[in-house]
């Protein structure tokens, strides 16, 4: 009855009591659970009240401000969409879980109060109240506890466990703390977590996901210098079928300023394109601001003359052009110069931001997965300008203390050491990274001589680890994808 609801505001928690009868054929409706049923109330009483206005309409709540919507999160979680993101992030995590569990691994939950370990990013502290002064820190990762129970004779360890970093948030990083699935394998190789990896992952992709295509194993594997020279980026997104070229020695004496000595110049070639200049100028900026760095074009008309942005350079090369990048009518060619990494990275941006922008050159409806490997054990430091670890000193250089000997003699470039080191892409987004440990205390000290740091220094950086690792540790290796992208993927 109308009069039951008088001054029962919307969103107020009641119960109703009556009869539930089938619907009048004519207010059936089948999109809905109680499509066929209804309920006549007999008696209402009110459990909740609502006591203010509310602050947006529960069903628009997506359009309302962020800040409004965190502030009445309760509110905006009634929302059906927005609770449906929190509960497939609950299924997501119970399917991890069984199958990690199917696959023997054990779960086991590693301390959040503990000593601060290098990560790579700030540590969040909590101050000690019997010791004065002094702090915990949170876990940035279970790196060291996971390593710890190999050396226990725990065979295969997960965890869907926290990590906390003291970080600004970025578009694919949430700030302060996030959950990853996190594992670790003994008398294991990089073939054995991969195997793991494209076991569980494409079927969760296909039973959750929005595309109804996953890449099925073994994932396709792509080598870190192959990609950045090919893809200009370590995170490739292979529904684009984009790729860079390097045409230093075509364009690099055209007279152009920006492709003089010394530079790289980097190409990315779309075809059949039929975009207006708007487009063109639009694109590129949008590219300029997320590298950093100047991007440059031509194309090809349907006359087959060049036209448009460096064209009166490119002109009087035309024919060697043509024949080191395939021209043919309708070609858009995108370019970016600078040195190696300045060149790459622009490169990489422009695959991305064309591939997606435009038409034919991104078949999107797809999870596509891959595997980087052989990173670079050591680099060049920025600052330094000496020899430092490129990523994750606790890898194994792949060719173990053998290369690092030859490279302490001279006998080969240091910088030419890859490690047992890999990351997971999915559509362009690093879902996580993971390596074969070093495992080793001999090959560990030799790892670190060659970045100037000696025997004391590994056991004051890492005591724990060493200690355990002279007792007898097993070869093993693991990876952690981020449970959170996946979720958003």
């Amino acid at each position: 009855e109308d009069s039951m609801l008088d001054g029962v505001r919307k969103e107020t928690v009641v119960t109703i009591e009556g009869e539930v009868t089938r619907r009048d054929p004519e207010t059936v409706n089948p999109k809905i659970s109680t499509g066929t049923v209804e309920l006549r109330a007999a008696s209402l009483s009110i459990l909740g009240k609502v006591m203010e206005n509310l602050p947006f309409e529960i069903n628009a709540s997506t359009d309302t401000k962020e800040e409004v919507r965190l502030k009445y999160r309760f509110l905006d979680l009634r929302n059906k969409k927005v609770k449906d993101n929190i509960i497939l992030r609950s299924k997501v995590i119970s399917f991890l879980r069984s199958e990690m569990e199917r696959l023997g691994f054990t779960e086991i939950q590693t301390p959040i109060l503990t000593a601060s370990s290098p990560e790579g990013a700030r540590d969040y502290l909590v101050p000690s109240r019997k010791h004065p002064g002094k702090f915990y820190a949170l876990p940035q990762a279970p790196q060291q506890f996971k390593q710890l129970l190999m050396t226990s004779g725990f065979d295969r360890y997960f965890q869907i466990a926290p990590c906390f970093r003291d970080e600004d948030a970025r578009a694919d990083r949430s700030p302060g703390e996030f959950y990853q699935l996190d594992m670790e394998m003994a008398f294991a190789t990089q073939e054995d977590v991969f195997a793991v990896l494209e076991d569980v992952l494409p079927p969760i992709f296909a039973q959750y996901g929005t595309y109804d295509r996953a890449s099925s194993a073994p994932f396709t594997r792509i080598p870190y210098t192959e990609a950045m020279e090919n893809y200009g980026s370590d995170k490739p997104d292979l529904r684009i079928d984009l790729r860079v070229q390097d045409v230093t020695s075509v364009l690099g004496s055209c007279g152009f300023e920006p492709f003089a000595e010394g530079n790289l110049v980097k190409a990315v070639k779309v075809s059949d394109f039929h975009e207006t200049r708007k487009f063109i100028d639009k694109t590129l900026t949008d590219v300029e601001t997320v590298s950093g760095g100047k991007a440059y074009w031509f194309r090809m008309d349907e006359n087959g003359e060049l036209v448009g942005g460096i064209s009166k350079f490119v002109t009087p090369i035309k024919e060697k052009v043509v024949e080191a990048l395939g021209l043919k009518a309708n070609d858009f060619v995108a370019l970016s110069a600078g040195k190696r990494d300045a060149a790459l990275k622009t490169a990489g941006v422009l695959v991305k931001t064309l591939g997606a922008a435009v038409p034919g050159h991104m078949d999107k409806e797809q999870y596509a997965f891959c595997w980087i490997v052989d990173f670079p054990m050591y680099e060049i430091g920025d600052e330094s300008g000496e020899l430092e670890f490129c990523h994750n000193p606790f890898s194994m250089p792949s060719g173990g203390l053998d290369v690092l000997l030859k490279a302490e003699k001279g006998e080969i470039d240091p910088l030419s050491i890859t490690a047992d080191q890999y990351d997971l892409v999915c559509n362009g987004v690093e879902l996580s990274s993971g390596a074969v440990r070093n495992h080793d205390p001999e090959i560990m000290i030799k790892a670190f001589e060659l970045v100037r740091l000696g025997e004391e220094d590994v056991k004051a950086k890492f005591p724990a680890m060493y200690n355990a690792f002279t007792y007898g540790a097993p070869p093993h290796a693991g990876i952690a994808p981020g449970v959170d992208r996946m979720v958003m993927l």
